[in-house]
């Protein structure tokens, strides 16, 4: 069997931990026999960020711009903690974050659904994808410690040097404060791309904020949707048969566990990061959502939506046994090869992608699977493998889908 040609490169972000791991495997096992896989190579692991003081995000960003498509493995963020145990020189910015910024795009979260993995909320039928804005907010925050009496402020200086001033808060003990903005620019690529791939996907869309507590801030991302929807997006939307709707954050939450599911939730830059997770592990796991950023220029990132799997690190660098979730990574992988096909006009690539997708919803409703799906599963026989030998077994019936 010939591998598929590639004309365009993807760039390559690798990982940290169990996630670097299951990488080398996914690329060894399910892409290189089959694909002449074209990369260009970008270390995100937190050892080399440390050592580029995180120039090679910022390249890996502007490496995306260029060729378009990009898929990412999990990465560590640093706390404290982590600054200890790898001997940084600082705790350095969420490479997520600093992509995210680059590109100002808008990240796109959908379960990946098969049979036997049933959502704990009974009612959802359809997957929930959230979109979640991108840009700013506490993603892109100022943060200060306040340990005496005093006054905090407000304070923008235009460039005419003239001030507006808003009182914070009085304090008269120590306390914290936090200051972050949103731009006009980001929010309006935010609602178009939501609209867009409402439209793409023939799916209603939500969208959700606390516009009466917050009456300027989160009430500006209302209006600004609100206006798009009107001026480029209500005849669009009406042909298609699908609906706009806005409602409160806490009535959207409600609203989402009473429904069928089937529909697009855009979201605010944290309440998406923390519904996202919401809406996987209700579906059934982290490890069973895709994940892509979207710019408005029309760049793509893949990536898998959760995090780096320390605990299973931990066992592997002890030489012990797992059984780690690839699933979302492997997703992350066929979707960033799909979108290079489909731009590049491979469909060889395409249907590789597809046949991919298919292999690893056939091993699991066949019944084999890691650990933490085994847990879930309704299925009456199931077997659990390990890390290796799941991938090994979508492999198999990849084989077998090709040769067909």
């Amino acid at each position: 069997m010939s591998r598929i040609y590639m004309k365009t490169p993807l760039v390559e972000m690798d990982g940290d931990e169990m996630t670097r791991i299951i990488w080398r495997y996914i690329k060894d096992e399910l892409i290189y026999p089959f694909v002449d896989l074209k990369t260009e190579y970008y270390d995100l692991g937190l050892e080399y960020r440390d050592k580029t003081e995180d120039q090679v995000t910022v390249d890996a960003a502007e490496a995306t711009k260029k060729y378009g498509v990009a898929v990412k493995c999990a990465t560590i963020t640093p706390n404290a903690e982590r600054v200890k145990e790898y001997n940084l020189k600082k705790m350095w910015k969420s490479p997520n974050g600093t992509i995210r910024a680059i590109l100002d795009g808008t990240v796109f979260r959908t379960p990946i659904i098969v049979k036997g993995i049933e959502p704990f909320v009974k009612t959802w039928k359809k997957p929930i994808c959230i979109a979640r804005h991108a840009y700013g907010d506490v993603y892109k925050n100022s943060e200060m410690r306040i340990d005496k009496p005093g006054r905090a402020e407000l304070v923008f200086t235009d460039e005419n040097g003239n001030e507006t001033r808003s009182l914070i808060h009085t304090f008269d003990s120590p306390g914290v404060l936090m200051g972050m903005h949103n731009t006009d620019r980001s929010i309006r690529s935010f609602a178009k791309a939501c609209f867009n791939y409402a439209l793409d996907q023939r799916m209603d869309l939500w969208f959700a904020t606390k516009d009466t507590i917050s009456k300027t801030y989160d009430h500006h991302f209302k209006d600004i949707f609100q206006e798009i929807y009107e001026n480029e997006y209500k005849d669009r939307f009406k042909a298609a048969g699908i609906e706009y709707f806005y409602t409160l954050i806490d009535d959207a939450v409600a609203r989402v566990i009473r429904s069928e599911g089937g529909f697009v939730w855009a979201c605010k830059n944290y309440d998406g990061d923390v519904m996202s997770d919401m809406v996987a592990t209700a579906f059934g796991s982290l490890a069973m959502m895709t994940s892509v950023l979207v710019s408005p220029e029309g760049y793509y990132e893949y990536e898998a939506a959760h995090g780096t799997v320390q605990r299973h690190y931990y066992k592997h660098l002890k030489g012990e046994p797992t059984s780690t979730n690839s699933v979302a990574t492997i997703f992350a992988w066929t979707g960033a090869l799909r979108k290079r096909g489909e731009m590049d006009g491979i469909n060889d690539l395409v249907n590789f992608a597809d046949k991919l997708e298919e292999a690893v919803k056939q091993t699991i409703e066949e019944g084999i699977m890691t650990g933490d799906l085994a847990a879930l599963s309704v299925l009456p026989q199931k077997r659990t493998v390990n890390t290796l030998e799941f991938i090994q077994e979508i492999r198999k019936r990849l084989t077998l889908a090709l040769e067909n």
